[in-house]
């Protein structure tokens, strides 16, 4: 009996470190998954270095995005200050739609005009959303066209005014169609 037990105990013994090698596996293959999905999400904190061009005298030539958006001034926003709400026909039934808007202006004075004017805005993005139908609205590329058509208008409308287009983007910061 006693040869039959101490069979049973090495047994017991290398089934228990199998679990043990088992468990440990498992969390180090968690950690490494853990770790590499880290690594990939948080980016690292260098700017990944890039070319520039160079002049024909040999000094750096400006990129025209660059030179171009700090002769504008810094991005501003303008917020409208009541969302848009107007009916929309659909196929089978018209549609409530609501969008909140908000204006992307260059510079301070840009900014000024924009908020001087919001009442022809207002009025000049209300009348081009409400020309649009709820097939349009339904699809994304639908709305980026409402977008690009309501940047023209405003762009139009402020030009006749002001004496320049003073908006350089009409951003949609709130959707919704009933």
């Amino acid at each position: 009996m006693a040869a039959g037990k101490g069979k049973e105990l090495e047994i017991a013994d290398g089934s228990g470190k199998k679990k043990k090698l088992i468990i440990i596996g498992a969390v180090v293959a968690a950690l490494a998954v853990g770790g590499g999905a880290f690594v990939m999400l948080s980016g690292g904190s260098e700017p990944v270095p890039q070319e520039m061009d160079v002049a024909a005298d040999g000094a750096p030539a400006a990129e025209e995005g660059a030179a171009a958006s700090a002769d504008k001034g810094s991005a501003l926003y303008v917020t409208m200050p009541r969302p848009f709400i107007f009916n929309v026909p659909g196929a089978t039934k018209d549609r409530l739609v609501q969008i909140k808007v908000q204006l992307l202006v260059r510079g301070s004075n840009n900014e000024e005009t924009a908020k001087v004017h919001i009442p022809l805005i207002e009025s000049t993005l209300l009348r081009t959303f409400s020309t649009s139908n709820a097939e349009q609205l339904i699809t994304v590329d639908g709305k980026e066209e409402l977008k690009k058509k309501a940047l023209r208008e405003v762009q139009d409308a402020l030009t006749g005014v002001a004496g320049s287009q003073v908006v350089e983007e009409v951003l949609f910061t709130g959707f919704v169609m009933q």
